[in-house]
């Protein structure tokens, strides 16, 4: 059993700066900040799960089957990742691509705490708790802004995995696909990456959280292993009987120019090109959450609505369904992953696609990371806009990609992933 806490907040950024800096000293860290994005399928503007009292790792192989047990036997709040690679247990595919990372495949934890923030409220949650251990925990957090963090001053240098040539004759093969009729669009990625470096995680992400304040930003630590994301995405959340996917297809960069920012926005919503890769992966998303809906329950809520972020505007749909009282929450993230936003349609010929033209492992990039609550509700993000960190391998990588379709141009995709990368770039180099 849980010991809850509740804590009105002076200044809840304030708290949540501070707390975020308190995690550092923990082996395993998930945080996920919502940056004061408010919408209607919100629970929480920020949530922390820090110290594992148990912990499952495993690689592809019957992970899901794993998950399921471990999630069943906990009945607990867990939180953690799923790699893009857990393909292999779902469909016969394969992962032979270069990984410079190493990440387990599926790695989730227990948290002994749990901080839940909303409306300068912070609900607190310990398992096992000694006496007086959440007063001396908020009081050490309080104090935690006098703590130094180190800067990194290394100079990074990044490199490109696929170079800009190698890059247009890639997106033609696909095109190449695409006009043979194997596929309509496919999600092609490509890394920059940097060895033999080092960074902070921690200023590293308050860097890209600031560039970007995306509503799905996660920091996650599992030993020596880091992922800094300002995930503009959700992939899936479910709340009781109802499940929603929100895929983001469609990206336009900003101006600081007003008028012509209105209109990037406005052209972006009635582009072609961008609504019927929008269209594409709503009707995808369907198919995956039929798989466990009741029937006739599932519908679009919201068709290609541009959302405007500090670096791009996204054109994002909203897909609910509803499900049975006790189906499994493990089998609802099971039939839907990998998201179709980071794959295609149809979702395995372009999976098989991505896997020959891509050079890396994709992991936890285009995977996802959330949690479980002890009533068997789920929220969990997209990876993207993402920088993925081994400390003992001193391996540094970010991945951006774009969906191919039979209108695309190399060349604008190419630049669509150079918008994508800024961010991540700038908070390396900055």
């Amino acid at each position: 059993m849980r010991t809850t806490h509740s804590h009105q907040l002076k200044n809840s950024e304030t708290f949540k700066q501070n707390l975020l800096l308190w995690s550092q000293q923990f082996d395993d860290i998930v945080w996920l900040d919502s940056n004061n994005h408010k919408n209607q399928y919100s629970n929480y503007d920020a949530v922390l799960a820090v110290d594992a009292f148990t912990t499952i790792r495993t690689d592809y192989f019957d992970a899901f089957e794993r998950l399921k047990e471990y999630q069943t036997l906990t009945n607990d709040w867990i939180f953690g990742y799923l790699t893009y690679d857990l393909k292999n247990t779902t469909e016969h595919l394969k992962s032979e691509n270069y990984d410079g990372l190493g990440f387990p495949d599926l790695y989730f934890f227990q948290p002994k705490k749990l901080f839940l923030i909303k409306d300068n409220q912070v609900e607190i949650k310990y398992l096992k708790m000694v006496d007086d251990e959440i007063e001396d925990d908020l009081l050490e957090i309080e104090k935690s802004n006098h703590l130094t963090i180190e800067k990194s001053n290394h100079p990074i240098k990044i490199k490109l995995r696929i170079h800009k040539d190698s890059y247009f004759e890639k997106a033609t093969k696909m095109l190449g696909h695409i006009q043979r009729g194997d596929i309509y669009e496919a999600n092609f990625c490509q890394e920059f990456y940097a060895e033999d470096s080092e960074i902070n995680p921690f200023e590293t992400f308050n860097k890209l959280n600031a560039i970007s304040k995306p509503p799905f930003a996660s920091f996650l630590k599992f030993e020596d292993k880091y992922m800094m994301s300002a995930s503009p995405e959700r992939y899936i959340k479910k709340n009781g009987t109802t499940i929603i996917s929100q895929p983001i297809k469609g990206t336009a960069k900003r101006s600081n120019s007003t008028v012509e920012d209105l209109k990037l926005a406005e052209d972006l919503s009635k582009d072609p090109k961008e609504r019927s890769e929008n269209i594409m992966i709503v009707d995808l998303v369907r198919n995956d959450l039929s798989h466990t809906a009741i029937k006739g329950s599932v519908e679009v809520k919201e068709l290609c609505r541009v959302h405007s972020f500090l670096q791009v505007h996204q054109m994002i749909s909203t897909v609910q369904s509803k499900v049975e009282p006790e189906t499994n929450a493990v089998d609802i993230i099971r039939s839907t992953f990998p998201m179709g936003s980071m794959t295609g349609v149809p979702k395995i010929s372009a999976m098989k696609i991505i896997e020959n033209l891509e050079e890396t492992k994709r992991g936890l990039y285009s995977g996802s990371v959330g949690y479980f609550t002890p009533k068997g509700n789920f929220d969990f993000n997209v990876i993207i806009r993402s920088i993925l960190y081994n400390e003992t391998k001193k391996y540094i990588s970010y991945s951006v990609g774009g969906a191919i379709t039979a209108k695309s141009d190399p060349l604008k995709e190419y630049e669509e992933c150079l918008i994508k990368a800024k961010a991540m770039r700038e908070s390396l180099e900055g």
